[in-house]
């Protein structure tokens, strides 16, 4: 599959990113220590990674008509995605994610979806060319589930590597949605979360991962921090180990995990060696503060 196109299909959110000693109890007032405004949004920050460590790169999705949505889709056109198929929405604003990162360096995100909770059957029905034209198809949940659904069930027959982080994890999925992944990259919470399984242990996650291959998912990759990650399948379960970096803030460590997995298999490389890059770029990654401010080109990553 060399030569692959690659398609990003979800949400923009300007992150608006707050430092603070330590996380607030509820009911709580601390004060912080630093702010700033980072381009995000779990599906912009596969295709800012994708695009920067070469990936040839599309994206479809939405924002509003005000100074976020120009922000995001000037910072991925700078770094060379196609963002000819994002829309503009009037009557509603750029979803925004509100991130608190600690002095560990782990961080907390409420985000309000805003113009990618528009993201519907009709949008995608429009781009449907686009969607043909890519041959892996990177999905995340910060955009309806039903239109996830809707891109699988249109997408089965079209011989497609589709990648699916489920990030946010939702409390249930829709029945059939798992059948049509080939690749899903949760982390343990996520793990956990779609499963109900423990995943505190390599044989844990083993078994929680498969549950997701029951359900008809080929391949699962589950990031575990610190730990690297566990590649499963049917018949294997291996686990890779992380680098040992001095982690300052894990904003889009995933996205670009997931985004690096994606330009290996378009550059016709297999899981192993695709898994082994992800994890050097997830490495880099969690050493900067900031979602696509972080995230290293090609020749950094070599």
């Amino acid at each position: 599959m060399s030569n692959g196109k690659l398609l990003v299909i979800g949400s923009l959110n300007m992150d608006l990113v707050v430092d603070v000693s330590r996380m607030p109890k509820v009911g709580e007032t601390i004060l912080g220590f630093g702010f700033k405004m980072v381009p995000g949004g779990k599906g912009a920050n596969q295709a800012f990674a994708s695009a920067k460590l070469g990936g040839e790169t599309y994206m479809l999705g939405n924002v509003g008509m005000d100074e976020y949505g120009e922000r995001l889709v000037d910072s991925l056109k700078s770094i060379g995605v196609n963002t000819d198929g994002i829309e503009k929405q009037s009557g509603i604003h750029t979803g925004l994610a509100f991130i608190y990162v600690n002095s560990d360096g782990d961080n907390s995100i409420v985000v309000v979806p805003g113009a990618n909770s528009i993201c519907s059957k009709e949008y995608i029905d429009m781009h449907k060319r686009l969607i043909l034209d890519c041959d892996i198809i990177i999905l995340q949940f910060e955009i309806p589930i039903d239109t996830v659904s809707y891109i699988l069930e249109i997408t089965k027959n079209m011989n497609k590597t589709i990648i699916l982080n489920p990030a946010p994890a939702p409390d249930s999925l829709p029945e059939n949605l798992l059948n049509g992944i080939d690749i899903i990259t949760p982390n343990e919470s996520e793990l956990q979360r779609l499963t109900g399984m423990k995943v505190n242990t390599i044989e844990e996650i083993k078994k929680a991962a498969n549950a997701l291959l029951s359900k008809g998912v080929k391949t699962v990759i589950v990031t575990w921090g610190s730990n690297g990650a566990v590649w499963v399948t049917k018949d294997k379960c291996i686990h890779y180990s992380a680098a040992d970096v001095n982690a300052v803030d894990t904003t889009a460590a995933g996205d670009s995990f997931t985004a690096a997995i994606a330009v290996a298999l378009s550059e016709g490389k297999g899981l192993d060696e695709a898994i082994k890059f992800a994890n050097k770029v997830a490495a880099i990654v969690v050493t900067r503060e900031g979602a696509q401010t972080s995230i290293p080109g090609r020749d950094e990553v070599k």
